[in-house]
């Protein structure tokens, strides 16, 4: 079980939906990271509509605009742990945003792996 409070350092990656590395999701690659580096947690959000560095609006209200919605992934742990994962998100996003800023965890515990 883990436990995380008090303050954190919580890393926004903005990214698209299609967005590749080595043939398989940037999304899916950067959670599995996280995953591997122990990190406390990683959820991915998909966007409904929004636009970036290209000014253009991607839209799931448009079906010829849906192709590549914007994605958030989002990543919360201490801030030792989260400025070391850091190099791989250099390595991961080529095209995208990168937002750090300090937060408060009030509360996190982890579920309790079910005995088999």
């Amino acid at each position: 079980m883990t436990r995380l409070t008090g303050t954190a350092l919580r890393v926004t990656i903005f990214i698209g939906e299609n967005d590749t590395w080595h043939h398989k999701p940037v999304f899916a690659e950067i959670v599995h990271r996280a995953h591997k580096a122990g990190l406390a947690g990683a959820s991915v959000f998909r966007g409904v509509e929004g636009f970036g560095a290209s000014s253009l609006i991607h839209t799931s209200r448009l079906l010829s605009l849906s192709e590549d919605l914007p994605v958030a992934i989002v990543i919360v742990d201490t801030e030792e742990r989260v400025r070391s994962f850091l190099p791989q998100l250099d390595e991961l996003v080529t095209e995208g945003l990168v937002i750090l800023d300090g937060c408060e965890v009030i509360r996190y515990v982890g579920r309790a792996k079910e005995s088999a």
